[in-house]
C-alpha cells in the first residue's frame, strides 16, 4: 500500500514478515479454548495428511494482534543457526567421546552416538513444536506451561548447573593443554620452556580476560554466529587431523585390535560402563540454546527450525564418531578423558610436533569461540530467575555487564577447585544434561499432546525417551557414586 501523508498509517515494509502474537491478557491455560492446529512437521513426520502446508497454525485471530517483526530483514540465516548450534553441541564433550568408546567398545560406542543423535534430534523437534505453539520465547517459559513454575524453576537450575560445569570444563581443558599437568606437557613448556606459563590459574586468567570477556559480552546470539562458524571449522580440522592419522597408522599396520565390545569381566569394568553412558547422553544436549536460536532465526517457522535441527545433528554425529575412533585407535588403552591432553606424544608419523600443535592449539582456539555461546544461554537464564519480571537482558547494559562479570569470575573459581573434565561431565550427564535434553522434553510433550495432537509413533517416543533417561540418571548417580569410593 503507498504511504499517503493525509493519514496516520504507514506503509509495511515489503521484507518485513508478519507474526502472531498472544494478547498480554491471554493465559497459557485458555490456548486450548482456541482452534489451533499444528502442521505435523516432527522428525515422523504428519500424524493426519489433510494439513494445509502453508501454515503452521489456524488460529481464532481475534485475541492476537498482528506484530510487524524483522523489518530490517535482521536474524540468522539457517547456515548461521546450524553453526550455532552444532556449536552449542560440539564442545569439550568431543573430548571425553575416545575414552567413552575405550570403555563401550568400538560397535557400542558408534551405535550410541547415532542413537543418542537421533533421539536428541527428536526431543528437539518436539521442544520447538510447543515452544511456537505457546509462544514460549525460552526454555523456562515452556516448562512452566507445561508444568507450573516449580518445573520452570527446576529447569532454570538445571540448565545453570549444565552450562556452568561445560565452562569450568573448558577452562580446565584450556589450562591443561597450555600448560600442562602432571602426566602431560603444555604446549607453552614445550615451546618456551619453564615460566610462569606453568601456572595454570595464571594462563586461564588472562585467557578469559583478554579473549572470553569481549565475546561474553555480546547481546545478542546471532553476534556469535561468525564465532561459530570458526568454531565449528576448528572442529573439522581436529576431526580430520586425528582420522588421517589414524587410518595411516591402520594401513601401515601400526595400531593394536580395538575392543568392540564392552568388558563385564570386573566389578571395576561394570562402574565403568555405568559412568560413561550418561556422559555420552551430554554429549548431544544443546535444547537450552533453541529458542534463543529459533528467536533470531530470519523468516522462522517450525520447518525451517527443524532444519537446522537435521543437518546440525547429521553434522554432529559424523565429528564425534569420527573423533571417538579414531581417538581410541590412536591411543588404544592409554586413551585420557580429555584425549587432547595424549597428543603431547610422538605419534609415529612424519612432522608429528606440527600436528600436535595444530591438533591443540587449533581446539584451545575452538573451546574459546564456544565458550560464549554457552555462555549466552547461561546468563539469559540466570537473568529470568533472579531479576523475573525486570524489562529484557538486552534493554540494560549495565545488569548485562555484570551478570556477565559475576558469572566469569564464578565459573572461574570453579576450574580451580575441580580436578579433572571426568568428574564434571559424568555428574552432570547424569543429572542436569539428561533432564534438559530428554526428561523435560518428552514432559512437555506429553503433558501438553492434546494441543499438539502427537502422532502415535511421537508419543511412543516421548515415552521411551523419559524411562531411558529417568533410567540413565538413576543408574548413572549410583555408579558416579560407587566409582568415587572404589577409586574407578
Amino acid at each position: 500500500m503507498p504511504h499517503r501523508n493525509d493519514t496516520n498509517y504507514s506503509a509495511i515494509p515489503i521484507s518485513s514478515y508478519l507474526e502472531l502474537q498472544p494478547s498480554k491478557n491471554d493465559s497459557p491455560k485458555s490456548l486450548h479454548k482456541q482452534k489451533v492446529s499444528f502442521e505435523e512437521s516432527g522428525f515422523l513426520g504428519s500424524k493426519d495428511g489433510d494439513h494445509d502446508d502453508d501454515d503452521d497454525f489456524e488460529i481464532d485471530i481475534d485475541n492476537y494482534p498482528l506484530v510487524v517483526v524483522g523489518g530490517n530483514n535482521q536474524g540468522s540465516g539457517v547456515p548461521g543457526a546450524v553453526f550455532n548450534l552444532t556449536t552449542t553441541i560440539i564442545g569439550a564433550g568431543i573430548m571425553a567421546l575416545p575414552a567413552t568408546m575405550k570403555v563401550l567398545g568400538v560397535v557400542l560406542g558408534i551405535v550410541l552416538i547415532i542413537l543418542m543423535g537421533i533421539l536428541s534430534e527428536v526431543s528437539v523437534e518436539l521442544l520447538v513444536r510447543f515452544s511456537v505453539m505457546l509462544k514460549a520465547t525460552s526454555y523456562g517459559e515452556v516448562v512452566q506451561h507445561a508444568m507450573g513454575k516449580p518445573a520452570r524453576i527446576l529447569s532454570e537450575i538445571c540448565i545453570i548447573v549444565n552450562n556452568a560445569g561445560v565452562m569450568v570444563v573448558y577452562l580446565i581443558i584450556m589450562g591443561d593443554v597450555m600448560s600442562g599437568s602432571m602426566h602431560h606437557l603444555g604446549v607453552f613448556d614445550q615451546l618456551m620452556g619453564n615460566g610462569f606459563w606453568d601456572h595454570r590459574k595464571i594462563v586461564v586468567l588472562v585467557v578469559m580476560v583478554v579473549f572470553l570477556a569481549p565475546l561474553c559480552s555480546l547481546d545478542k546470539i546471532d553476534s556469535l554466529s561468525l564465532t561459530s562458524a570458526a568454531s565449528v571449522a576448528l572442529a573439522v580440522v581436529f576431526v580430520v587431523v586425528a582420522f588421517t592419522i589414524a587410518f595411516i597408522k591402520l594401513v601401515e599396520g601400526r595400531i593394536d585390535t580395538p575392543r568392540m565390545f564392552p568388558d563385564f569381566s570386573s566389578k571395576k569394568a561394570i562402574l565403568d560402563l555405568l559412568v560413561v553412558i550418561p556422559i555420552m547422553t551430554n554429549a548431544y544436549v544443546c535444547h537450552f540454546n533453541v529458542q534463543p536460536i529459533y528467536n533470531e532465526l530470519q523468516g522462522r517457522s517450525p520447518q525451517k527450525m527443524n532444519r537446522v535441527g537435521r543437518i546440525t545433528t547429521i553434522l554432529c554425529i559424523l565429528v564425534y564418531a569420527s573423533t571417538a575412533l579414531s581417538g581410541y585407535l590412536l591411543f588404544g588403552n592409554d586413551t585420557e578423558s580429555d584425549v587432547l591432553t595424549n597428543f603431547d606424544q610422538d605419534l609415529g608419523i612424519r612432522f608429528s610436533s606440527i600436528l600436535n600443535y595444530i591438533v591443540r592449539v587449533g581446539y584451545i582456539l575452538h573451546l574459546i569461540l564456544v565458550f560464549p555461546v554457552i555462555h549466552f544461554s547461561l546468563r539469559q537464564t540466570v537473568d529470568a530467575l533472579v531479576f523475573e519480571g525486570s524489562p529484557p537482558l538486552s534493554e540494560s547494559r549495565k545488569r548485562s555487564l555484570g551478570l556477565t562479570a559475576v558469572l566469569l569470575v564464578l565459573i572461574y573459581i570453579g576450574s580451580t577447585m575441580i580436578p579433572n573434565i571426568w568428574t564434571a561431565f559424568k555428574f552432570t550427564g547424569a543429572t542436569t544434561a539428561v533432564s534438559l535434553g530428554f526428561i523435560f522434553p518428552s514432559l512437555i510433550a506429553l503433558r501438553l499432546s492434546h494441543h499438539g495432537g502427537l502422532s502415535h509413533g511421537e508419543w511412543f517416543l516421548s515415552w521411551l525417551m523419559l524411562v531411558l533417561a529417568v533410567s540413565v540418571s538413576i543408574v548413572g548417580v549410583i555408579g558416579n557414586v560407587y566409582s568415587m569410593q572404589s577409586n574407578s
